[in-house]
């Protein structure tokens, strides 16, 4: 009996890293100091530019959108949206990313499908001027299947303590923006691989592709749209649509006797949504509250200010709907 016997194999673990070295180095950013494999990633940041450099963190999975990948046999898009998702997460709270770090655990490691995984993470981290510095591959035969993996990261960014974006100064009146979603993104797919389960390969009407490869379109990122809102008065929130819904994530940041009034048609519902609602029956509450139904980020701006916010987002090619408002209770 030895190691690889018991189920644990170190020589494909040190093949796995051997194949993303390159990749992961094409992350970083001035601020490294250390190469892939040290005992700890070393991030040196610059915060000359801030006046009170504040940290955030966030920590984070895709949950079992893996089970649709491992079906399909296509791994980069989850690394991606896990990478995406942790941006989003601290986005919304004014700041920007500054590096990550993954855990992958798996029943077999088969380093070129755990490389494929990581190309969607250095594609994503590379996009949003965040470096990979480190992490941690866990062959864990007995916990998980050979055939199954799992994906978490974490992600550290900055904002200056003056810029930081929590909704304190929301008031009725302010006009809820949403931009567009690229489809599930994260959430939710845990109903969506019951309706549709066994029909993965299928082709629906209003669906480019099958089924499955609709649900594995990746998370978008919203940091260069909302980047150059940092810092202005006009923004006085950002809800990240994830598992809760729309209102669920938005009123985590409304002040007291405050509400939310959604015009829920005031947007374009990618077709996927509707296929999930009709296949399974699925009653319109727990459509809004589990998935974002195409809406994946919810700015709130001041009334006054909506139409410079929508003129900005569209010279950046981006959309965007008005689709409510702040009331009071």
């Amino acid at each position: 009996m030895d190691y690889k016997k018991a189920g644990v194999d170190i020589s494909a673990g040190e093949e796995f890293v051997r194949l993303i070295k390159p990749q992961v180095r094409q992350t970083f950013t001035p601020g490294v100091i250390t190469d892939i494999g040290a005992f700890g990633g070393f991030f040196q940041p610059d915060f000359s530019l801030y006046k009170k450099p504040v940290l955030v963190s966030s920590i984070d999975g895709v949950g079992t959108k893996l089970k649709i990948a491992i079906e399909l046999g296509i791994y980069d898009t989850v690394g991606s949206c896990l990478v995406n998702h942790c941006v989003n997460d601290i986005l919304v709270c004014g700041a920007k990313p500054l590096f990550f770090l993954d855990y992958y655990a798996c029943g077999k490691l088969t380093p070129e499908l755990a490389a494929a995984v990581v190309t969607g993470m250095v594609k994503a981290c590379r996009e949003n001027g965040c470096a990979l510095i480190g992490g941690e591959t866990a062959e864990m035969p007995g916990v998980y299947s050979e055939e199954d993996f799992d994906l978490a990261g974490s992600i550290v960014g900055v904002v200056d303590h003056e810029k930081i974006i929590n909704g304190a100064s929301i008031t009725a009146g302010d006009v809820l923006l949403a931009l567009p979603s690229t489809g599930l993104h994260t959430n939710g797919y845990s109903l969506a691989r019951k309706v549709l389960d066994g029909r993965m390969h299928q082709t629906f009407s209003g669906l480019e592709g099958s089924a499955g490869e609709e649900l594995l379109k990746g998370h978008r990122s919203y940091l260069r749209a909302i980047e150059p809102f940092f810092g202005s008065p006009a923004l006085k929130g950002l809800s990240h649509i994830t598992g809760g819904g729309l209102l669920g994530n938005t009123m985590r940041i409304v002040p007291d006797g405050l509400k939310l009034d959604v015009e829920w048609s005031a947007w374009p519902e990618p077709a996927i949504f509707d296929i999930i609602r009709k296949e399974g029956s699925v009653p319109e509450e727990d459509m809004r509250r589990t998935f974002n139904l195409g809406a994946g980020l919810v700015m709130i701006v001041e009334k006054n200010a909506v139409d410079d916010v929508r003129a900005v987002l569209q010279s950046q090619g981006e959309n965007s709907y008005i689709i409510g408002q702040v009331s009071r209770t």
